[in-house]
């Protein structure tokens, strides 16, 4: 049974910014992300035929933890300040936000699942359930007619995503890749371990998340290590393995590591501290069960009539209906 994830806020930007926003709904509001996201879901079902789908959602876009652990995480955009306890606003175009609440209607009338957690990112509910899903298909295995257990099948999880950050999910033996949309939803970049060995020089998922923390992002307000550039990590991962090997090959001044890369590291060891907790994604967030099975029609056909009507989406729900009932 395939599972595909969707990292939803990563698609409806793209949607938003990929398409004019002179598609407007009936009173005039922009209904491109709106729109976008539909067509996007209505060609992924179609082309790659998942059984259960989840739209994944922000309902922390900046959680306390990872602030906690790095302050200047996503600080830049941030729209303005606010009382402290109260969470951080996030700076959305002006036109996107109204649409928020439209996508929220409209998956809900359709029956596609939508599911956050408190004090959480969508990266950590996709983190979650794929864990959960490699976890659920190593249960099931059946046991083998001559006794003891039977072969392992792999999951078979899809997460579509424009946040290379996922990528450190990426396992071939648990059946998980990402489909990453550098050309669009489309034309995705399939993402597997020889992909990330092809592009990044590194050999998993698990060696992407110690490049990313060595690199650093300045798209999340990571400042990585000093003079540790993307190619300079993967040369280290592939020498010593892991960024804990690394971080004591410097320490101890042993072989494979420059004297100038030893003190950098050495230099940046509370960042290195922290930037664990901030890149690597949760396993056991707090994310409620649902149902995810993909419906054959909506789960309030007069509430998405009403819907499409009000914003002027029958062509594009149209196709998301289309594409659910043609399923196998």
């Amino acid at each position: 049974m395939s599972l595909m994830l969707l990292d939803t806020a990563s698609l409806y930007f793209r949607a938003f910014y990929g398409l004019p926003d002179s598609l407007r709904s009936p009173d005039g509001t922009p209904v491109n992300a709106v729109r976008g996201l539909l067509d996007m879901i209505a060609f992924l079902v179609t082309e790659h035929r998942p059984d259960r789908l989840v739209a994944c959602w922000d309902d922390d876009w900046r959680p306390a933890f990872r602030v906690d652990a790095i302050g200047s995480y996503k600080e830049h955009r941030v729209a303005a300040v606010t009382p402290a306890g109260e969470p951080d606003v996030e700076e959305v175009p002006e036109a996107l936000t109204p649409q928020v609440p439209v996508i929220v209607d409209v998956l809900a009338a359709l029956g596609i699942a939508r599911v956050g957690a408190p004090g959480f990112e969508a990266d950590d509910v996709i983190g979650t359930l794929t864990t959960r899903e490699v976890a659920r298909a190593a249960a099931s295995v059946p046991a083998s007619p001559l006794g003891g257990a039977g072969v392992v099948m792999p999951a078979s999880v899809d997460i579509v995503t424009g946040d290379r950050d996922l990528f450190q999910l990426v396992d071939d033996a648990a059946g998980v890749r990402v489909l990453y949309p550098a050309r669009g939803v489309r034309d995705p970049d399939v993402v597997d371990q020889a992909r990330l060995a092809e592009r990044y020089a590194v050999a998993s998922g698990a060696a992407y998340a110690d490049l990313a923390i060595l690199r650093g992002d300045p798209s999340d307000g990571l400042p990585g290590v000093a003079g540790i550039g993307e190619k300079t990590a993967a040369k280290l991962l592939a020498t010593f393995g892991d960024l804990d090997a690394i971080r004591a090959a410097a320490s101890s001044g042993a072989a494979g590591i420059t004297a100038t890369q030893a003190r950098k590291l050495v230099e940046a060891a509370d960042y290195l501290d922290a930037a664990r907790a901030v890149v690597q994604v949760a396993h056991d967030a707090p994310v409620a069960d649902a149902d995810d099975a993909l419906p054959r029609e909506p789960a309030d056909p007069a509430a998405l009539d009403a819907l499409v009507e009000r914003w002027g989406l029958r062509s594009s729900v149209s196709r998301v209906l289309a594409s659910l009932a043609a399923r196998p």
